[in-house]
């Protein structure tokens, strides 16, 4: 294994970078993948050959420098081999979630003005046939699939995957010859992508990240890290995320490393034993389902337990895209396993800062990469500056100015803190803090952390603004719940989308006073709302990373907090 600091490749594009390492590196594994039951694979050369072939074929369509190729499509090889393509091409690409609706593709198609869009399936292309009637830029569907398997298209042209390849090394002479014309065009502050993020407060915009943006932010992350030329990440978070973007993809990539594909969230255990994997990237919720699996285990087992879920290589995991409770971060350590947690913004391309192995401190987002500046404002939102920042949101120069001052710091729109070492803490979402009736100052992410600490919740939203007190929705462990209502003779009964049943609710609330013990009395929560299902990301309850879009959740269960409310002034009980 090298130390941190290991040197990495740095050039004028994230084309230009991949078409080095890929020529450094052409006969190792690059991309490994499970197809029909085997696990495939292909080299460094073979990705970069392919990946030129959709490039030229893309100029053939006559894409041209600047315009704009949507993503819409799972992970998949062919998805890293578009994004390359299209880079290659001189293009943008635009990355759409898989998850989404027929409308927010829509929206985001023409917004973005694409004129060609690349859909993984016949359910992907569908969402685009919904919409095609409203797009007029878009010109070109080109599908991963057979092209049979997409329906009509009413004035939009069809192209396969495989197609799109063939009519690019079909071109007269040096069918490369355009690819690099293109390819050596592209400068450092050229947009390379634009990517939609609704996030927590539901307002989409397209954030532009040029390839020095991109480059920046992956070499200097890659430069903090150690490395092994053996070094194998498995892939499971959304690429069409910056998270998984940077992550998943272009730090392997600047590193010559090897990157697999999980076949999902669902087998990505039994991945795990398949790959063997040396790096992992997860969200919060994924730490929290493998510490579920073995806290329930003696003490001096959960290494054992922990390792055997991870599998023996696994060296590094990496935690981003909400905060990590801090009891699963400590157990993660007792167990001899450190989760380095880091932060970012879709903005921000996306590290800011981050913990690295050998200095990693729980409870801390790590320290500023190199290169990045990180400042606290005067009412504690944290500004960033340095290369990392984007150039702004597409179309929106107000929201932009709004953004990034003068000097180029960027509002990031979180409340933190810096420790004498450098390391910050994250307290909350500006927007987020609540002011009670009393005019008290609350930090819900901090509470939330502190209930979701408990073995008996899943999820909490914390509620309370310009309320006399603060309350909670509370997701109980459904589970455990129902074995606890058979020990109490009584049944699990719901009404609407909540728990009423006396006994359990009483049990649960008893369970968030002791974890509100610690903070003070006016931001406790003192009511709760117990729901009968989890927050979902299908119901648009949760973000890509699975973090909760609190507006949207206190929006839906609105009447239950308002009837909370009015049920406790009725009494006179507050």
């Amino acid at each position: 294994m090298q130390p941190r600091g290991l040197p990495v490749p740095t050039a004028p594009s994230v084309a230009a970078a991949h078409r080095a390492v890929a020529g450094r590196h052409a006969g190792k594994t690059a991309l490994v993948w499970k197809e029909e039951g085997r696990w495939r694979s292909v080299s460094w050369g073979v990705y970069r050959d392919r990946a030129d072939a959709a490039a030229a074929g893309l100029v053939s369509l006559g894409i041209g420098p600047g315009e704009r190729v949507a993503i819409l499509s799972e992970n998949r090889p062919e998805w890293l081999l578009a994004d390359i393509a299209v880079l290659s091409a001189g293009g943008v690409d635009v990355p759409l979630h898989a998850t989404l609706s027929a409308e927010q593709v829509g929206f985001q198609l023409a917004h973005s003005g694409a004129r060609a869009v690349v859909v993984s399936t016949a359910e992907q292309a569908a969402k685009v046939a919904a919409v095609a009637a409203t797009l007029p830029d878009l010109e070109w569907v080109v599908t991963l699939g057979p092209p049979g398997s997409v329906g009509p298209l009413p004035g939009k042209r069809v192209l396969s995957w495989e197609g799109l390849c063939q009519r690019g090394r079909s071109a007269a002479g040096n069918w490369r010859a355009p690819v690099l014309a293109r390819e050596a065009a592209v400068a450092p502050a050229d947009v390379a992508t634009i990517i939609y993020t609704s996030g927590t407060t539901g307002i989409s915009k397209g954030v532009m990240l040029t390839h020095a943006n991109l480059l920046s932010n992956a070499v200097a992350a890659a430069g903090v890290s150690t490395s092994d030329p053996d070094d194998l990440t498995l892939a499971w978070l959304p690429l069409s995320h910056i998270y998984a973007r940077t992550c998943d993809h272009l730090i392997p990539m600047v590193q010559g490393h090897t990157v697999a594909f999980a076949e999902s969230q669902e087998r990505l255990v039994a991945n795990l034993g398949e790959v063997r994997p040396t790096r992992i990237n997860g969200v919060p919720r994924f730490y929290e389902k493998l510490w579920a699996a073995v806290a329930a285990v003696p003490e001096e087992e959960r290494p054992a337990r922990l390792r055997a879920l991870a599998g023996p290589r696994l060296r590094e995991f990496h935690a981003g895209g909400a905060a990590l409770p801090p009891a699963i971060a400590a157990g993660f350590t007792a167990a001899g396993i450190e989760v380095h947690q880091g932060y970012g913004l879709t903005e921000t391309s996306p590290i800011v800062s981050l913990n690295v192995p050998g200095t990693n401190r729980n409870g801390t987002v790590g320290r500023a990469l190199p290169g990045v500046e990180i400042r606290i404002a005067a009412d504690g939102e944290i500004l960033t500056r340095g290369p990392h920042v984007m150039l702004g949101y597409w179309k929106d120069e107000a929201a932009t100015r709004a953004a990034i001052d003068a000097d180029g710091w960027f509002a990031t729109g979180d409340v933190g803190e810096l420790d004498a070492d450098g390391y910050l803490r994250i307290t909350d979402r500006k927007k987020d803090l609540i002011v009670t009736a009393g005019g008290k100052n609350v930090a819900p992410t901090a509470l939330e952390a502190l209930l979701v600490a408990d073995p008996w919740i899943d999820q909490a939203v914390v509620f309370g603004d310009g309320r006399p007190f603060v309350g909670a929705l509370v997701v109980p462990a459904l589970e455990p719940l129902r074995a606890k209502a058979a020990q109490l003779g009584c049944d699990v009964e719901v009404e609407g989308e909540r728990i009423v049943t006396p006994r359990l609710v009483a049990f649960v609330a008893e369970r968030v006073a002791l974890a509100m013990r610690v903070v003070g009395q006016p931001e406790r929560v003192r009511a709760v709302i117990l729901l009968a299902r989890p927050l979902d990301f299908a119901r648009q309850e949760l973000t890509t990373t699975l973090k909760v879009r609190r507006r949207f959740v206190l929006d839906t269960f609105a009447p239950l907090i308002e009837a909370l409310y009015a049920e406790r002034a009725a009494s006179g009980a507050e």
